[in-house]
């Protein structure tokens, strides 16, 4: 303690300042290499190191991933185990379960959805479709725990079991268009069902909803189902080769409820006007959902660097260009590219 206090003692401000300069310069290199290192791999080095190494040392233990799926009784259960922590996005494009994910996998024999998929769709459905007033409804109890379920056969039995019990259940159509649905001509009939119910339900817990927070947690709740099943209207619409229809609906869903953006249903906007080729309504849209505040999405930068790339690729030389050099349009295509592919490289090339 002696030969400590006569160190501190003996310390000047240049020696303090000194230090000073030196960890601000040793952090500065620790920051660009973080910022180099997440530009090229997505992840931050000192949060892998201290999750992968150091945490097991000091004893800490990941968080373990939620069972499987059913649907992934092919793999063994070793190679989940040992299967690394996975962050999962969500797809707004995502596909219907019945006519289209069900179907791919009749014809190849391969199953096109994770467990990681299927937990993840688990986890939307329980918190878009379920509110803590299910017990005030028999048919809502039902398909609390449907959503649950892992096998798909029980789910499509409970749905019929809550249908049984009330033949407005909106939410028992949606599963049913969901899963049960073999194609989207079906899958759309089940969501207008679904929207003729919900519409009725959504209508009634508005004039009760300031009653208490129990009422108020209900409509919430129904406003989710009523605005799943009119996205996914539309999504029919789209699949089935309405689209200019498709594109009035997302419209006039994202005006009704423009508060409401988990489902990202500007991003499903995008893909019907991309299929119109409505580019410069692609643009307007891009204007507005493509802030640096707004979480970033593969639809988003890939709609934008194709926009980027389409204004100068017509008129384009390599030759003119090496000679010349790249043109500012032609460095912010290039550099939108870089950008699409730094966030999402698993697209196709």
């Amino acid at each position: 303690l002696l030969t400590v206090t006569v160190f501190l003692s003996t310390l000047t401000p240049k020696f303090y300042f000194a230090l000073t300069v030196t960890s601000s310069f040793i952090s500065g290199l620790i920051f660009v290499f973080e910022w180099w290192h997440f530009r090229k791999y997505g992840t931050s080095f000192i949060e892998q190191v201290s999750v992968s190494h150091l945490r097991p040392l000091i004893g800490g233990v990941e968080n373990s991933p939620p069972a499987p799926a059913a649907f992934s009784a092919g793999e063994n259960d070793t190679s989940r185990q040992n299967m690394p922590e996975c962050k999962v996005w969500r797809n707004p494009l995502n596909l219907f379960r019945g006519a289209e994910y069900s179907r791919y996998m009749w014809v190849t024999g391969k199953e096109p959805l994770t467990y990681y998929d299927m937990n993840l769709s688990a986890q939307d459905h329980q918190n878009f479709f379920t509110c803590d007033t299910d017990a005030l409804r028999p048919s809502d109890t039902v398909m609390q725990k449907a959503w649950r379920e892992r096998n798909p056969q029980a789910r499509i039995k409970a749905a019929y079991q809550a249908l049984e019990l009330n033949n407005d259940c909106a939410t028992a159509y949606v599963l049913l268009a969901e899963e049960e649905a073999t194609t989207i001509v079906d899958a759309e009939k089940y969501f207008k069902q679904a929207l003729k119910a919900g519409e009725m339900i959504y209508r009634k817990s508005q004039n009760c909803h300031s009653q208490s927070p129990q009422h108020e947690a209900q409509l919430r709740r129904d406003t989710n189902v009523l605005v799943y099943v009119k996205r996914r209207l539309a999504m029919c619409a789209r699949k089935l080769g309405r689209i200019r229809e498709a594109v009035k609906m997302m419209r006039d869903l994202m005006k009704e409820f423009p508060l409401l953006s988990m489902l990202n249903i500007h991003e499903n906007l995008l893909e019907a006007l991309l299929e119109l080729q409505a580019y410069a309504d692609v643009q307007a849209v891009l204007a507005k959902y493509d802030d640096i505040s707004l979480p970033k999405s593969a639809a988003i930068c890939y709609t934008a660097a194709l926009l980027k790339a389409r204004a100068v690729s017509e008129r384009f030389s390599p030759e003119t260009a090496s000679k010349r050099g790249l043109s500012t349009a032609e460095i912010n295509a290039v550099e939108a590219i870089h950008r699409a592919v730094e966030f999402n490289p698993h697209v196709p090339k």
